[in-house]
């Protein structure tokens, strides 16, 4: 069978900003004629919304069969003439980039004796890397001057400035150890709550206070560094979240977006921390039910100008997340209809799958759920349970099937609920996930099932509303699905978005 056509040259095109694809332009130009080959393939990719590997050969070389022969070698020089120009592109664009070519012009002079030059180099590479603390690069610099002293014989320099190179160099080391120590433990935390959010474990707490030491968790003097100040209050404030702290949570992204926003080299170099310190903020601010704030933190997000392309994405995920989020919270799922179908038209332009993810699969049955639209929303649920199996959100994927048996139940599917309720029993058992609140419900949908009037039906609602308050973990999962205003709605007979609004104005009355 014959290999099908690589489109990895196409989706790298395709990828570029309009930034990237004008400098593309100019650097095939400097390196090729300008009605190069080379250059016509790069605008049939970039123009060619799917890749079709005769119909591209054949607008280049047309019907000469012996010229068309050339296609997969030219492919490939335009694929490496592409990684080489966007080598050049990000140059530019980097500080660790600029100070790796400072420190390999060190290099090169080096080799040809010009030790004065190596000098000016390294001043100017320490200049950058003492102003973005880059450490790591701080140690090379150090270890430069001391070979450019041994290698000139320089005596006096040696014995006036080696103390001073020594304590600066072991305070870099210091720094760089130290930041390394709270990245460990942000990755640690980051995993930990990306497995699940919510887990119901007696031993929670202890993992996640074991990930957090006093040595380094005692307070922010702890740091010694703005970047590791940064992830001190990074981890600190996950650790917040998973601990429902929510007063803490809240108080330390409040400082991180504080600590970011004054150290503008670090803002304009890396947007990244900036966007997740945003994001966490606006959950923090959903759940203390301060949605005024929400909405100013959504338009600070908005409005942020990417540098790069997965930034543009990380902001366009965590925008939406959140605006999803708010609309479900507040009961505006019309709203909420509507930014769905701006999410899934931006996405588009953006090329890529990654915005039909789990959690955009979630949202967008819950919009679906609010508007009442449940055929859209068991669609979504089903997209949601097709994902490939992970330890990611195991709490999402449990709860999905529970999710599963209120729409079923909304669609009146009586005769299916009975075997999805034994499914989803087995499920719950094999995942370890059969809590008092699972084991609950459960046994309401099968009293709901075999209850033969609605006065019967709200009976057994009622009296599982009346337990709600006595079972564990009803609060963590209110806070991912409304549960409790879908239990309302059903003892009053409004509908669930109608239920979320009244509790939501309720708050603001109250507020």
């Amino acid at each position: 069978m014959a290999k099908p056509p690589s489109d990895k040259l196409h989706r790298l095109i395709q990828s570029l900003s309009a930034a990237e694809k004008r400098y593309l332009r100019i650097y095939i130009r400097g390196k090729t004629n300008r009605d190069s080959k080379y250059l016509q393939l790069f605008e049939q990719l970039a123009q060619a919304e799917t890749y079709q590997s005769e119909q591209i050969k054949t607008a280049i070389y047309g019907s000469d069969n012996n010229e068309g022969k050339k296609y997969p070698e030219m492919k490939a020089y335009l694929y490496d003439l592409l990684l080489e120009c966007l080598h050049s592109y990000d140059e530019a664009q980097s500080v660790e980039n600029r100070v790796t070519r400072l420190l390999q012009g060190v290099t090169s002079m080096f080799k040809r004796g010009h030790y004065r030059e190596c000098d000016e180099l390294l001043e100017k590479a320490f200049k950058i890397a003492s102003r973005y603390e880059l450490f790591a690069y701080q140690l090379d610099i150090y270890r430069w001057k001391r070979h450019l002293a041994y290698t000139r014989m320089d005596i006096k320099f040696l014995h006036s400035e080696l103390e001073l190179l020594d304590y600066q160099e072991a305070q870099a080391l210091q720094q760089l150890n130290n930041l390394t120590a709270y990245r460990s433990a942000f990755f640690q935390m980051y995993a930990l709550i990306k497995k699940d959010a919510y887990q119901r474990d007696p031993n929670r707490q202890q993992l996640l206070r074991n990930i957090i030491p006093d040595t380094l968790f005692s307070g922010p003097e702890k740091a010694v560094s703005v970047r590791s100040l940064i992830m001190y209050y990074r981890t600190i404030n996950l650790y917040h979240y998973a601990s429902q702290e929510i007063d803490s949570f809240y108080e330390t992204g409040k400082k991180l977006i504080e600590v970011i926003e004054n150290q503008k080299e670090f803002l304009e170099e890396n947007q990244s921390e900036y966007i997740a310190a945003l994001f966490n903020f606006i959950i923090a601010c959903g759940i203390r039910q301060e949605y005024a704030e929400v909405r100013r933190t959504l338009v600070k997000l908005r409005n942020i100008r990417p540098r790069t392309e997965d930034d543009r994405r990380k902001i366009h995920r965590q925008y939406y997340s959140s605006m999803f989020a708010l609309c479900q919270f507040t009961g505006t799922f019309e709203e909420g209809r509507a930014e769905m179908i701006r999410c899934r038209e931006e996405a588009e332009q953006l090329h890529s799958k990654d915005y039909e993810t789990t959690s955009f699969y979630f949202q967008y049955f819950y919009i679906a759920f609010g508007c009442d639209d449940y055929e859209e929303a068991l669609d979504y649920l089903n997209l949601w349970l097709a994902q490939p199996r992970s330890v990611e959100r195991e709490d999402l994927q449990s709860l999905a099937r529970i999710l599963a048996l209120i729409v079923h139940y909304e669609l009146k599917n009586t005769l299916l609920l009975d075997s999805l309720i034994r499914s989803t029993k087995r499920f719950l058992r094999q995942k370890n996930r059969m809590y008092a609140l699972e084991k609950r419900f459960l046994e309401l949908m099968k009293d709901l099932i075999r209850s033969t009037t609605a006065d019967e039906q709200k009976a057994f609602i009622r009296s599982f509303e009346s337990d709600w308050n006595t079972i564990p973990g009803v609060n963590a999962l209110n806070q991912i699905f409304d549960l409790k205003s879908w239990i309302d709605a059903k003892i009053s007979g409004t509908t669930f978005s109608e239920t979320v609004r009244t509790k939501y104005e309720k708050l603001l009355h109250h507020a």
